[in-house]
């Protein structure tokens, strides 16, 4: 890459009026609006053999919630004479163009770093620094297919470090040659600021809208969905679609993409994204209704993620029927039209569960002990009776279950069959799940829902609230799913269970394993496999899972993740460490000497639960 620098502009450097976020305006001007940025039609142009695209950043006002909701002042890019865009205009070509972008720092008081505008991957000299007023123009050749990111850091000289400014990352594609087959790309930005020692605000956005005011994806039964996406801000978000599974083709960065040959293509319901990452999915939606892809950390997802949060003990917006009032942030919705010839799915079974959602005595750091309670025999269980987690539903691929849960509960809830490919009624997001307008109802008190579960893959699957998340997931409203293959039993002694959540709503988290913080040492027999099978349930927070023989890794093989058996590949005897995202599952297949072993489960920022395992014959 070749950058040309130009003379800076003194007429720019005007007295700073106010900064808000990551620059200035001009005493007395007016901010040009943000706009929206689908990502479906792409910046600059071709001239000659070289393909050329004018950038600027500047301050904007941006309205990442309805036009008419709560604006905030942010640096933002777009092509010079046109309009600023969240996220920043997508850049798209072919492999081998020649690039030349011309760079212009339009802000008054903040120096700049563009970054991500080079060959790929891994150009090492791929930012250039603008002062203010000033402008450059960078020129190289587009390397490696696959989706990049790139944008503009901000000085942060003026700016509070509790302040998120990510507003100006946008997606730089590289195509392949010839016909590329349809796609679609989203970019997620974020802006934060700290209010006070108790108030976080923010704008976790894709496509420069937050949910409810962002883009509802339509599509019918059988059409190939081909998704690239961009996390353009230094959170990670492990990305979750309801109902389907999805195919992971490709995994980058600023820098590089790696695209998976065929075999190594893996399937999955929660994909984590760290920050400044990328990744290209292709799925099929097999059944028609109304689904979800979102971030499954809490806090972006649900009215905290907002502008105008409200406080912590104000349930309203949490406990609303409505899923345009209780979810917010980095939520796509998925309506999904049936197609021709398209079987209607199972519904109904013989096999009846009886599901209780029970509430009891505060038990830990909670400020009331909540959860699941299966019925077992002629009669309910008794009403005070709680576990945590929810108890193991053991099920078997191929037929269908229902389950009847039964709310105790002194407020309304709704229960998600994480990771099943199962019915729209039955998904349940109150309010949105469903065909049409006839849409799944929550459960008050008193009610109850049946669910219908179409088991279509043995593995490991999650169940959950899907209302009043923090309050009511923290309280233990969680629990795992086993689905075996037809013939096969349910065997605790070497089919292990590792289900993590927190104990209360407190900030960092308080970590649970099992229910438990101190679990009692396990026997294990030695010299035969055993399953591990490893949940993350937290209400944002990561985990790591290491396990030891003294201080040593030992080894295990990687079986599925999230249900779905891994490619041949990707299943290969490695050190037994794995993160966790939220959301995520993993199976694991370990055969242990006769001996003393430690599994070990970290969850940032340092909470930790020690399972002692001994081995012997």
């Amino acid at each position: 890459m070749t950058s040309v620098r130009f003379g800076r502009r003194s007429t720019l450097l005007v007295a700073v009026a106010a900064l808000l976020v990551g620059g200035a305006r001009e005493r007395g001007s007016v901010l040009p609006e943000v706009h929206p940025n689908d990502n479906r039609t792409p910046a600059g142009r071709m001239v000659g053999d070289s393909f050329e695209v004018h950038l600027a950043v500047a301050m904007a006002r941006w309205h990442p919630e309805a036009d008419s909701g709560a604006g905030i002042e942010v640096a933002a890019i777009g092509e010079e004479g046109r309009p600023p865009e969240i996220p920043a205009p997508l850049i798209r070509v072919r492999v081998g163009t020649i690039v030349i972008a011309h760079l212009y720092n339009a802000l008054t008081d903040s120096t700049i770093v563009w970054h991500g505008l080079a060959p790929h991957p891994g150009a090492a000299a791929d930012s250039v620094v603008l002062h203010p007023g000033e402008r450059a123009a960078v020129h190289f050749v587009a390397g490696l297919p696959g989706t990049y990111l790139y944008g503009a850091v901000l000085g942060r000289h003026k700016v509070d470090v509790d302040d998120e400014r990510e507003t100006t990352g946008g997606a730089f594609i590289v195509d392949p040659p010839g016909p590329v087959p349809p796609d679609r790309v989203f970019v997620m930005n974020v802006w934060g600021r700290q209010v006070d020692s108790t108030r976080y605000i923010n704008a976790l956005t894709i496509n420069g809208r937050s949910w409810p005011y962002d883009e509802r994806i339509t599509a019918t039964v059988g059409d190939t969905l081909r998704w690239r996406w961009v996390n353009a801000n230094g959170r990670g978000h492990p990305m979750h679609l309801h109902g389907f599974f999805f195919r992971v083709d490709s995994r980058g960065d600023v820098g590089a993409d790696t695209v998976y040959a065929p075999a190594e293509r893996r399937l999955a319901v929660t994909e984590p994204m760290t920050a400044f990452s990328t990744m290209a999915i292709t799925w099929v939606p097999e059944r028609e209704g109304n689904w979800l892809f979102h971030c499954h950390i809490g806090y972006h997802v649900t009215v905290d993620a907002t502008l105008e949060a409200p406080a912590e003990q104000d349930t309203a917006m949490r406990m609303a029927h409505d899923p345009e009032r209780h979810m917010a942030g980095l939520v796509l919705g998925i309506s999904v039209a049936p197609g021709s010839g398209a079987a209607p799915a199972a519904v109904g079974a013989p096999h009846l569960l009886r599901l209780y959602v029970q509430q009891g005595p505060r038990r830990g750091r909670a400020p009331v002990t909540r959860g699941y309670v299966l019925q077992r025999g002629d009669h309910p269980p008794a009403r005070d009776s709680v576990a945590i987690p929810g108890p193991v539903l053991v099920l078997t691929r191929g037929e269908p279950a229902t389950v009847r849960v039964v709310n105790r509960l002194s407020e309304a809830t709704a229960v998600h069959w994480h990771g099943l490919e199962l019915e729209s009624w039955s998904d349940g997001v109150a309010g949105w799940s469903g065909v049409g307008a006839r849409r799944a109802p929550w459960i008050a008190p008193g009610a109850s829902f049946d669910a219908h579960l179409t088991l279509a893959r043995a593995g490991t699957f999650i169940y959950h609230t899907h209302m009043n998340d923090l309050a009511q997931l923290t309280a233990g409203m969680y629990g795992a799913i086993v689905v075996l293959e037809p013939g096969h039993r349910f065997q605790p002694a070497v089919d292990h269970v590792f289900i993590a959540g927190s104990d209360g709503p407190a900030d960092p988290p308080h970590l649970l394993v099992n229910g438990d913080s101190l679990p009692a040492p396990q026997h294990w027999r030695a010299g035969i496999p055993h399953r591990l099978r490893l949940i993350n349930m937290q209400f944002a927070a990561r985990v790591t899972v290491r396990l030891l023989r003294d201080t040593t890794l030992v080894g295990w093989r990687p079986v599925a993740k999230d249900g779905a058996d891994l490619p041949p590949g990707q299943s290969l005897a490695r050190p037994a460490v794995q993160p966790v995202r939220v959301g995520e599952t993993y199976d694991f297949e370990w055969t242990p000497s006769p001996g003393r072993y430690r599994l070990v489960v970290l969850s940032e920022p340092e909470s930790q639960v020690v399972f002692p395992i001994v081995a012997g014959r």
